[in-house]
């Protein structure tokens, strides 16, 4: 950065043959998170959020730029909010540029940006027939742990694996990178796996066939729940920040060296197909009807409804 923080902009400088990724996300109290939520763990989760949007396509943190808007200013949430905002942006190497601070119903808005060689991004359009479908790490503990987190502290170690899984996720950068030139189609989930999945399907215009029981499910959650149960969240919850992504067969033995050098579970649950749309199939291979879907950001709550994905 040529210029930071103290004028009305921030001054940027582009690596030659580098291309810069953009993503923004608003998340808003009540709504996103636990009006509740201990400061720290929200500073450290709404930059986690945005840095799962570069991971999903490959990019090196830079550049991050915050707007808070805040009922009140006091030094209590400010003081925890910037430490784990920062805690998090020391580790993965991305530095504030600027933003704004306003008052007005709690919400965050940050804006990140990242370094990808110019022409090696992943897009959620390229994936191909008879590519596999993988997913990175466990699905359904986020979603899971928020509950815990609204029901009160969690009660034992599985519980508070679960709530960490919500209020600390792990944004996948490191192996965003290495996915460059290897997957063909890649997304972060925070909206649910089968939603997720769906915009790939629907960017490379092909659809998916998909085995529930290769679904990853850690032992916490299946502590916590029976398996339809997990594997309802593990497809709907959302807010994993994992990452979604097909490649080619014949890359699996590349596939689990990767694995092996990330000490991260990759877990192929699936195949594309010609055909649009996807399949859910048990494991004697029948197709399974499912209901249910992942987070709606304009759908009505009702006062009984759970706002949170």
């Amino acid at each position: 950065m040529a210029l930071g923080p103290g004028d009305d902009c921030a001054l940027l400088d582009i690596p030659m043959n580098m291309q810069l990724a953009v993503s923004s996300d608003t998340l808003v109290a009540d709504y996103h998170f636990p009006n509740a939520i201990n400061p720290y763990d929200l500073g450290f989760r709404c930059l986690a959020a945005n840095l799962s949007d570069l991971a999903a396509m490959g990019a090196t943190p830079a550049w991050f730029s915050l707007c808070l808007t805040l009922p009140q200013a006091g030094p209590q949430f400010l003081q925890g909010f910037a430490a784990g905002l920062s805690t998090l942006a020391q580790t993965e190497g991305i530095s504030l540029l600027g933003g704004d601070i306003t008052r007005g119903p709690l919400s965050i808005s940050i804006q990140v940006m990242g370094l990808i060689p110019r022409g090696e991004a992943l897009t959620r359009s390229g994936a191909q027939v008879g590519d596999l479908v993988v997913v990175s790490g466990s699905l359904g503990d986020a979603a899971t742990g928020l509950q815990l987190l609204q029901q009160g502290y969690p009660q034992n170690n599985e519980q508070s694996w679960l709530v960490q899984r919500f209020c600390h996720p792990s944004a996948r950068l490191r192996l965003g990178q290495n996915l460059r030139g290897l997957a063909h189609a890649a997304i972060d989930i925070s909206d649910g796996l089968l939603q997720d999945l769906s915009h790939i399907l629907k960017a490379s215009q092909l659809g998916a066939d998909l085995e529930l029981k290769q679904l990853p499910l850690s032992n916490a959650l299946q502590s916590e729940l029976d398996l339809e149960q997990a594997q309802q969240k593990a497809l709907f919850g959302g807010e994993d920040f994992e990452l979604c992504f097909t490649l080619a067969t014949n890359k699996q033995p590349v596939l689990a060296q990767l694995s092996k050098n990330l000490n991260l579970a990759l877990t192929v649950i699936g195949s594309i197909r010609a055909q649009p749309g996807y399949s859910c199939f048990d494991s004697d291979g029948c197709e399974i009807k499912l209901t249910g879907q992942g987070y709606q950001h304009f759908y009505e709550h009702t006062t009984d409804d759970e706002p949170y994905s």
